[in-house]
This record gives C-alpha cells, sequence and structure tokens, in this order.
C-alpha cells in the first residue's frame, strides 16, 4: 500500500548497466530509444536490477525528450508525451528501453490514472524519468522528431538552443581591458559588477579563457549561450553597454575554424567602427588598430605605428671576419668588429631596387675595407669611384642607385662634403680654448700661444698638462726640473723651461731617458737665471730645439775649448787664443792656428807669458798674420833687440 513512507526511484538494469559500462570502455555510442509505462496488476513494484520487463507493461513508445539534466550533468532525462486519446489505466512502473530493445532502466512512480476521453475527461501526459549515471560520454541523446509530440517546455528549450546557436548574442554589461582572475565581485574598466552581470572577457593571458562569462561571488562561469562548442563559432557578435573605456563598443569573435571551447584561442575584435570596405577604389579615412611598439608581424601598420617607430634599421649583424652581403643586409646595420683588418663586400646590385641603403660600421681596432660584389662599383656623393676604409667609429652609408653603391651619409661621407672644405663655418672668439671648431681664421689670428704657464720654485717633476706650455723655475738655490716620461706624449709635442731666479736650474729626464742636442748627443742642460731651453718630444729623449740654451750647441756659436780654442760669433767673427814660446835658437817661434779663419785675420795681439832667463821688462811681437797663422817673437824693450832666450807668451787673433 502506498503511503508516507514509500519510496520512489529509478535504477539501471544489470543489462543497462553492463551496456553503460562497455559504451564507456570501448567509447561506442549507446542509443536510449523508447520508454514503456504500465500498471504492475494493480500492485506497488519495487524497482529491481534483475528486470527485463515490466510487471504488467501496456504501453512503449519512442521518447519524446532525452537531454541531460542542464543542473546536475550526471544524469539523463527521458521523457514521453501520452496524448489525450490513449489511457484508461493506472501509471505504477516506468521502464527504459534502447535501440536493441533491451530493458536497461526502470522506475517506480505513486499511481497515476490515465483517463481518456470516452470516460468524460481527459488529459495529455508526461511521464519523466531521471537516471543518474557515472558518465554521459557516449550515450547518444536522439529522437526521431516524426514519432512524437512535443510539450511546451520542449518547444521553448529547443527555441532556446537554437538561438544560443546564433552568432548574434545577448550584450554584456561590460568588456575586460586586461588579464583578470575568473572568480568573485570586482571592479572591470571601472565597473562595480554584481552577482549575475555578463561580462565579455577578452584579454586573458591564457586566450582559451576568454569568452563570455556569468560574474558570481565564487568561480565565474560561461554564459548559457556561450558555454558549448556549438554556441560559441566564428564571427560571434555582441555589444557591451557600460565602462570607462569600452562602452557602447561592438566585438566579434575573428578566430577562423571549428572552436573548442577550453582550448581553442579565442580572439575578439572591435568592430564598433566596421570593417574598411577592402574592395573600394579608395579607402577614406581608414582606421585600424595600432600594433605594439616593435612589432615585426604581418599586420596593418597605422600612421600612428609608422610616427612611433621613428627610424628603424631592418637588422643588425656584427661581423668578425671578411664577408659578402647578400640581399637580407640591405636596410640594415652591418657592424666590422675585428682586432684584424677585414673585407665587407656589399650585396650585388642586381635586384635591388633603386634606393635600398645599407650602413656599414667599423667598432673594432682592425681596419673594415668595404668592397663591391662582381662589376658594381662604390661611388662617391658625386659619382666618382672611390675606395672606402673605415677605421674603428667610422660609418658608412651607402644607397643603390643603378649598379653603384653612392655614399650618402656616414663619418667618411665627411671627406667628400663641400661644407668641410669652404669658409662656411664661424670662427671662436679669439683666445678661445674651449671645444669650438678652429677655423683657419682662428688658427691665423691666434699666432703662436703655449697651452699654460706654470711656475714652480723648488725641484719638481713635471706631468703631462705641463706637455705644450711655459714651466718658469725661479728659486734663489739651484734646483732640478725633470722633464714628463716620454710614452704617454705624442711625437713633436714641445715644452719650454724657463730660469728666472738666481739658482741655477738643471733640467734632467725620467728613467732610461735622455736629453739630446741637434746631432742626438746626450748632453746636460743647467739654466742660468734669464736663460730658457724649448725641448720637443722624440722617442725616449726630449730634444733641445730652441732657447737661449740652444746657442751653446749652434754651429754660428761653433767653439773649441782648450789651451789653444776658438769661438765663431753669428756675425762671422772669430776669435782664437793659444800659447807659444820662443826658441832658443831666433827667439822666434810660428804660430799655426787650430782652425784656419774662413776669410783673413785682422789682428793679433800677444802677452807675454814669463821666462826665467828674459830680460825685463820685454814685449811679445809678431808679424803679419795670414789666415793660418803668425810668426811671434819676444824683443827687449830697452834696446830693441830681440832676445834670444826661452819665453813663452799668450795671444789672441781676430779674424773673419
Amino acid at each position: 500500500m502506498i503511503d508516507q513512507t514509500s519510496q520512489f526511484f529509478a535504477i539501471l538494469t544489470n543489462v543497462g548497466a553492463a551496456k553503460l559500462a562497455n559504451a564507456n570502455a570501448l567509447g561506442v555510442p549507446w542509443k536510449l530509444t523508447e520508454m514503456g509505462v504500465g500498471d504492475a496488476n494493480d500492485t506497488d513494484p519495487i524497482p529491481s536490477a534483475a528486470q527485463t520487463s515490466l510487471i504488467n507493461e501496456w504501453r512503449r513508445r519512442p521518447l519524446n525528450q532525452l537531454f541531460i539534466d542542464p543542473v546536475n550533468p550526471a544524469v539523463i532525462v527521458a521523457e514521453q508525451v501520452i496524448p489525450a486519446d490513449e489511457g484508461g489505466r493506472w501509471i505504477r512502473e516506468i521502464a527504459l528501453y534502447d535501440a536493441d530493445r533491451d530493458l536497461v532502466a526502470v522506475a517506480n512512480c505513486p499511481p497515476s490514472f490515465k483517463p481518456i476521453m470516452s470516460q468524460g475527461s481527459g488529459r495529455t501526459q508526461i511521464v519523466r524519468m531521471n537516471i543518474i549515471v557515472s558518465s554521459t560520454g557516449n550515450i547518444t541523446l536522439k529522437i526521431d522528431p516524426s514519432v512524437v509530440l512535443a510539450t511546451r517546455e520542449f518547444v521553448e528549450r529547443r527555441i532556446q538552443e537554437e538561438l544560443y546557436k546564433l552568432d548574434n548574442k545577448q550584450s554584456v554589461r561590460v568588456a575586460t581591458t586586461a588579464n583578470i582572475a575568473l572568480t568573485g565581485l570586482q571592479t572591470v574598466d571601472g565597473i562595480s559588477l554584481l552577482a549575475g552581470d555578463r561580462v565579455l572577457v577578452k584579454n586573458q593571458t591564457v586566450s582559451k579563457d576568454n569568452g563570455i562569462y556569468i560574474v558570481g561571488v565564487a568561480a565565474w562561469q560561461r554564459a548559457p549561450d556561450a558555454d558549448s562548442n556549438a554556441e560559441v563559432t566564428s564571427a560571434m557578435i555582441l555589444s557591451v553597454e557600460q565602462g570607462a573605456t569600452l562602452a557602447d563598443t561592438r566585438w566579434q569573435l575573428v578566430t577562423d575554424g571549428a572552436i573548442v571551447l577550453g582550448t581553442t584561442a579565442l580572439t575578439f575584435q572591435n568592430i564598433t567602427q566596421g570593417f574598411a570596405p577592402i574592395n573600394s577604389p579608395a579607402l577614406i579615412n581608414p582606421t585600424a588598430n595600432t600594433p605594439p611598439q616593435f612589432d615585426s608581424s604581418t599586420r596593418v601598420q597605422t600612421t600612428a605605428f609608422a610616427k612611433r617607430m621613428g627610424v628603424e634599421y631592418s637588422g643588425f649583424a656584427p661581423l668578425t671576419a671578411s664577408t659578402a652581403l647578400g640581399v637580407s643586409s640591405v636596410g640594415g646595420m652591418v657592424v666590422g668588429a675585428s682586432t684584424t683588418p677585414i673585407n665587407i663586400t656589399l650585396p650585388p646590385t642586381a635586384g635591388v631596387p633603386d634606393g635600398a641603403t645599407v650602413e656599414v660600421v667599423a667598432s673594432g681596432v682592425g681596419a673594415v675595407t668595404v668592397l663591391a660584389a662582381g662589376l658594381d662599383v662604390l661611388a662617391s656623393p658625386v659619382a666618382g669611384v672611390i675606395t672606402v676604409v673605415l677605421s674603428v667609429g667610422d660609418s658608412a652609408e651607402f644607397v643603390k642607385v643603378s649598379n653603384t653603391w653612392r655614399l650618402r651619409g656616414g663619418s667618411v661621407a665627411l671627406k667628400y662634403a663641400a661644407v668641410l672644405s669652404g669658409p662656411n663655418w664661424t670662427s671662436p672668439a679669439q683666445f678661445a680654448s674651449d671645444k669650438s671648431f678652429a677655423t683657419t681664421e682662428f688658427v691665423k689670428r691666434m699666432g703662436v700661444e703655449w697651452s699654460g704657464f706654470t711656475s714652480v720654485s723648488a725641484s719638481t717633476v713635471l706631468g703631462n698638462s705641463s706637455v705644450g706650455g711655459i714651466v718658469s723655475a725661479s728659486s734663489s738655490t739651484a734646483i732640478n726640473v725633470i722633464l714628463p716620461p716620454t710614452g704617454p706624449v705624442g711625437p713633436g709635442a714641445m715644452i719650454m723651461v724657463l730660469s728666472g731666479g738666481a739658482g741655477a736650474v738643471t733640467l734632467q729626464a725620467s728613467n732610461g731617458e735622455q736629453i739630446t742636442n741637434a746631432s742626438s748627443s746626450a748632453i746636460t742642460i743647467v739654466l742660468g737665471q734669464g736663460d730658457f731651453a724649448i725641448l720637443t718630444r722624440l722617442t725616449g729623449e726630449w730634444r733641445l730645439v730652441g732657447g737661449t740654451a740652444l746657442l751653446k750647441f749652434s754651429n754660428v756659436f761653433a767653439a773649441i775649448f782648450g789651451s789653444t780654442a776658438n769661438q765663431v760669433l753669428p756675425s762671422g767673427w772669430t776669435f782664437k787664443i793659444g800659447h807659444a814660446s820662443t826658441d832658443t835658437a831666433t827667439g822666434t817661434v810660428p804660430v799655426t792656428f787650430p782652425v784656419a779663419f774662413p776669410n783673413a785675420c785682422m789682428y793679433v795681439g800677444a802677452i807675454y807669458a814669463g821666462a826665467s832667463t828674459a830680460p825685463n821688462p820685454a814685449v811679445c811681437q809678431s808679424g803679419i798674420p795670414t789666415r793660418t797663422g803668425f810668426t811671434g817673437f819676444i824683443t827687449n824693450v830697452t834696446n830693441n833687440a830681440p832676445a834670444v832666450t826661452v819665453g813663452g807668451y799668450n795671444w789672441l787673433a781676430i779674424g773673419y
């Protein structure tokens, strides 16, 4: 007897459970096709898995609906409609059959009498069975629409399913502008979301997660009109209602091909302004999304992208060995980065359009010689054939003209620029000492200038900063001035040392180096007050080239030192001195000058040098001198007679 303790349920039969397991294991479809109802011979049936038939089945017909419960995906719902003209029996038991007509599920239900019209009261009755299964993946959810009656719920659900498949979707409240967490209430594009709001998610880092979602307090779910493969297809379109940046915009799914929701990457495009008519004769004020900066894909380039891009080379290729370039280098920069000389051959001009460019830069200490391929030539900006060799830091930009790579820019192009060779520059102010460009006018007006003036009053080791300047050494006592090492100083650099004090100033070279004269002989330089010396740098030595200290080593001041000596003046006058002694025979002696006068001896004078037997007083006399010498003798003053005695005298000769 049915009462408040009675239980009603549906189960798979043993046959049904076996067929479901087989379908899941082998991946083969399993078709559920018919539903039967019975009165159980007016008993209260209890479903049994061992059943192969109902106790008393009085009707079996094809299913009206077979679908997965939208609330519980583990539940299959089978439904049948019994029309008003069938019945007149009780319904206490329900059966579900597959395509093999095997009983695969059985259920009991509260007794329900199904009247027919001939009884004076008829109704259309819906019988529904819900079955819990472990997997619905291999159960074929298909009915034959030609043999079933459609309920209003069925019709409405099918209409909704078909509407969900349309590309035009219900609008969303907002659309994302960045990757977000798909959970909880949050603010998107300036709008605080509520539970149940629709959101277009289009900026996820993992783009397979893009789509239309329903906001929830916990995890968001895909919207019911966009939660299956059939409902999310290429060209799906929807509108955005609100948002700080995306309000009143329309978006289209531009992912092509078959889409597997949750697997296929979904890409949405803003189509608010529509699409440019590509097949029109002219695009009038078209717009497009600006690609990211430095993008190098096949996207459309906008004017904003071109403006932001500026000037960019197509590529950058460092080379450490001699290389013949290919056409891929055109438009790019090639850098010679070798410690030894290398050659870089430009691409053949054949096939390269006029106006194409390539730039070569030298960044290594090895020289880079730029060559042309085959019969191509390198030309200057004025079309003359040239040779191009780059040193470190140099650059050369070439443009293709016919079969020529013409130099049009870079540091080496300055060599051919008229602006550098012509009077086109502003001369710095006189005495300027900054980094301005020195014109010939400035250099001419400058005259001779030393780089600086430094004073020292004690022994000093000079540094490189003294080179090119004047060093004034002024001390009351003797001091030493040591010149800078020549290693870091350029050849030909000069320095002046001036003695301004009473103390002698001795110039010295650094360790291992020397001071030399014009003959490369090592010398010692000691400056007296008012003296100065100008020296220039040679490798390992400072050479005396000017100043009063140089006079000592000049040919116009040539001198011979000793008891017989010689001194030349710049005017040509020459002074000679010596000592001579008379012989005992005649009291005379011929004197030969150590160096003959170039022209004539104009004067000879002598002074007695003393002798033990010479009469006093006595004078020294000479005959008429010649260029090469004279004859001298000693005369007694009292009787004017030669003194034939041994005597000595010192002589002085002047000539030119």
